[in-house]
């Protein structure tokens, strides 16, 4: 498949904006669907048109609009009622050429600061995701990884409320219906799992969303890893953190 990078570098090529925030995500562009990937405040959804797959169980080609991909955080109709049975052959995008840019997350505005940029343009987007991710998150060419482990939980207002009580300095954002969205290498990191190490599994030094493989790990062992991090993460917060890769087993 296409890599999902190249398509966001080839497309801000051609002056078609609105996938800078998602430079540097590993995949390709027909996974992307599936997991409506996202990050510093754009979702794919935002831009998507159409999807065309074909049914492996009906034998039929499909083509899902934006609205029928039912795309949720990390979520899609092809993670429920599509799960293992459609093929992504074709995702179709509503991109403009105006320079529209999104850029209020905390890390890229300091990336932008520190290159001296007033008039943000999406070139400088672009090239800051690039630079704040190489920063943080691991070559998974050079060091195996799946990227981001887990999903940012997402709390209802109560519970949301009883964690900032008690933890008010915890990184959240505002989310859907009244929901709050926290930040899991946040709470990972409170439980003292950067860093750490299990034979050949373990979790990134510079961002705790990542497990890598520094060797010879298997599948078992970075799935343990997974749920005593789960585990650690329940018990001091009161937080279930939801894996984000789609595990086959």
């Amino acid at each position: 498949g296409e890599n999902w990078h190249d398509w966001v570098a080839r497309a801000l090529a051609h002056g078609w904006h609105g996938l800078e925030n998602l430079a540097l995500i590993p995949g390709t562009v027909g996974a992307a669907p599936v997991q409506n990937i996202g990050a510093y405040g754009v979702e794919l959804i935002d831009h998507l048109d159409h999807v065309d797959a074909w049914d492996m169980t009906d034998r039929r080609w499909l083509r899902l609009s934006a609205d029928e991909c039912r795309a949720g955080y990390r979520d899609s109709v092809f993670k429920r009622e599509l799960a293992q049975r459609a093929i992504i052959t074709r995702v179709a995008f509503r991109l403009t050429t105006e320079a529209r840019v999104r850029c209020d997350y905390a890390d890229l505005q300091r990336e932008l600061s520190s290159r001296g940029v007033t008039q943000v343009t999406p070139q400088h987007v672009f090239d800051a995701v690039c630079a704040v991710r190489r920063a943080k998150l691991p070559d998974p060419a050079a060091l195996g990884n799946a990227g981001s482990f887990f999903r940012n939980p997402v709390l209802p207002a109560a519970d949301a409320a009883r964690l900032l009580a008690a933890r008010p300095e915890a990184p959240h954002y505002p989310a859907a219906r009244g929901t709050t969205k926290f930040a899991a290498a946040w709470l990972i990191d409170q439980c003292g799992w950067k860093g750490a190490r299990r034979g050949d599994a373990g979790v990134h030094d510079r961002q705790a969303l990542v497990l890598v493989n520094h060797g010879e790990a298997s599948a078992a062992d970075l799935l343990g890893l997974a749920a005593d991090i789960q585990a650690s993460v329940q018990a001091r917060f009161g937080v279930a953190l939801e894996p984000e890769p789609l595990i086959l087993r």
